[in-house]
């Protein structure tokens, strides 16, 4: 069994910036694919963005160039910095993994909420 433990989230600003991170517990190799997803009041879950173990990287559009995804495959820990934020970002963001026979871990969810 793997879950993703989040940490990072909080309060910020219009305009601020916050970092994300999410490390797996348990003892695990690889995981192929890691992401972030959030889920806004009354709206359904959504991918924010992701990594594969090569490092390929896929971004929704409403926050491309402003969001940044990264992970170390050592650690098996996934991040993302989210700079000029906008109230539109306000959400739980949760972390998932994700592997190849389609099994995916999701952690708890962190609140970001930014204020304008």
């Amino acid at each position: 069994q793997v879950q993703p433990v989040e940490s990072g989230g909080g309060l910020v600003q219009t305009g601020g910036s916050l970092r994300l991170s999410c490390a797996a517990s348990g003892n695990i190799f690889s995981i192929p694919v890691m992401g972030w997803y959030r889920q806004a009041p009354g709206k359904q879950r959504e991918l924010v963005a992701r990594i594969t173990s090569g490092g390929s990287t896929y971004y929704v559009d409403s926050v491309k160039g402003r969001f940044t995804i990264s992970r170390d495959n050592a650690k098996n820990t996934v991040s993302l910095q989210m700079n000029s934020l906008k109230p539109e970002d306000t959400a739980v963001y949760y972390c998932n993994f994700w592997f190849f026979d389609r099994t995916e871990f999701w952690g708890q969810g962190t609140q970001v909420t930014v204020s304008s």
